[in-house]
């Protein structure tokens, strides 16, 4: 729960950065700056943050095996929370000595992490299509890491690395390999659990998983430019193969799913599938492309904000009450339902900030408008303080709920 709480605070503060940054993210496409800050606010400090607590829960409950140490998370967030919050300030002020200080918390709490992943994957005795997945993720996260730490020394005068081919290893690795596997491989947990459907075959999610690993490795020599721009359409073709399988996958597992009314939280989902086709087509684009104004800018903002941020907080929405609910059952003899535990009015006010924020975000990149973009991040942010008033609410229920139960625990029986 400390890591989705975070993920809320990161949320508002990304978009509090982007509307800082507005003059320069229609057309930004690197340096440091507020719109550096604004996007690793979202990829480190709610994405990857939201991942590392989601997969930490739901990778034992497909591995059929707990944690090797509780205590490892508990170090985990510590390392990790306060090193992205100094991180995304530095790159806000543009203090590239203070990035890489930052940046040793972060990295060492993100190898900690990818061990105590890689150490729950070892004998796994489940879901062999999700562990797939995540030793995937697991590796491009290593990948993702080392060209982050090249940048940062590119950065500080300590190392001259091209800087280029680092910075689209580091998107395609972090975004599409890192974050975007472990979506892919978590959507076989949750989906079947929220639909009350089957887990789809393994032949299908090893299928889609050797689609997206070949995708990532044919994205590579693009990078350092061993083969042409153009190339790139290789890579993108086997992610769309890969993305249209696995939203294939999914909608037959929600049309066979005992539950068939999954509410907004899945509006988002859909959301972000619609996203992830958006991102591969823009991809497509760019690599013929590639100097063409704001193409960039548009491509990434699109698969960060789009796809990853849609479908994680239709995630989110639906898993804080659950997890919340499950924990209480082990706890207390009557645990409040999910939906007792919900604040539908501000998931509603979210869904629809989000959606506004982005068709705003693309208008701003399209016609370059800073305006645009401010409205956008005031917009989108009063989702985020929307889905934090949620979050809050969760919280203060459960409090709630324990108080009552200590107290007819304390009233003995009647």
């Amino acid at each position: 729960m400390r890591f989705f709480g975070t993920a809320a605070v990161f949320h508002a503060f990304a978009w509090l950065a982007l509307a800082y940054g507005a003059l320069e993210a229609p057309r930004w496409s690197g340096g440091i700056g507020w719109p550096l800050a604004a996007l690793h606010a979202i990829t480190l400090g709610v994405l990857a943050m939201s991942a590392i607590g989601a997969s930490l829960q739901l990778v034992p409950v497909a591995t059929r095996q707990g944690l090797l140490s509780h205590r490892a998370v508990a170090l985990l967030w510590w390392l990790y929370a306060p090193g992205v919050a100094v991180l995304v300030l530095a790159m806000a002020w543009q203090q590239p000595l203070w990035i890489a200080l930052a940046a040793l918390p972060v990295v060492s709490a993100l190898l900690l992490y990818g061990a105590l992943l890689a150490r729950n994957l070892v004998g796994a005795r489940g879901m062999p299509g999700v562990l797939a997945m995540g030793w995937l993720a697991v590796a491009a996260l290593a990948v993702a890491l080392a060209s982050a730490a090249a940048m940062v020394a590119t950065w500080t005068g300590w190392a001259a690395w091209p800087r280029h081919g680092l910075l689209m290893l580091h998107i395609v690795c972090a975004v599409f390999g890192f974050m975007g596997l472990l979506a892919l491989g978590l959507s076989n947990i949750l989906v079947p659990m929220f639909t009350l459907g089957s887990v789809p075959a393994d032949k299908i999610q090893f299928g889609i998983a050797a689609l997206a690993a070949t995708a990532l490795l044919a994205a590579v020599p693009v990078a350092f430019g061993a083969w042409p721009q153009a190339a790139l359409l290789v890579a993108v073709a086997c992610a769309l193969a890969a993305a249209l399988w696995h939203i294939v996958s999914m909608r037959a597992v929600m049309r066979a799913g005992m539950r068939r009314e999954l509410g907004g939280s899945f509006q988002l989902v859909r959301l972000g599938w619609a996203g992830l086709l958006a991102t591969l087509v823009l991809a497509a684009w760019w690599a013929l492309e590639p100097d063409r104004a704001g193409l960039l800018t548009a491509l990434v903002a699109c698969a960060v904000a789009g796809w990853l941020l849609s479908f994680l907080f239709g995630i989110l929405q639906r898993i804080v009450p659950f997890l919340v609910s499950m924990h209480l059952a082990g706890t207390i003899r009557r645990a409040p339902a999910p939906s007792a535990l919900t604040h539908e009015r501000a998931l509603a006010v979210h869904r629809v900030c989000h959606g506004v924020a982005l068709a705003l975000l693309a208008l701003a990149i399209g016609f370059d408008s800073a305006s645009l973009a401010l409205v956008a991040a005031a917009v989108g942010g009063a989702g985020a303080l929307a889905f934090a008033l949620f979050f809050v609410v969760v919280v203060r229920r459960v409090v709630q709920t324990r108080a009552a139960a200590a107290a007819a625990r304390a009233a003995g029986p009647r």
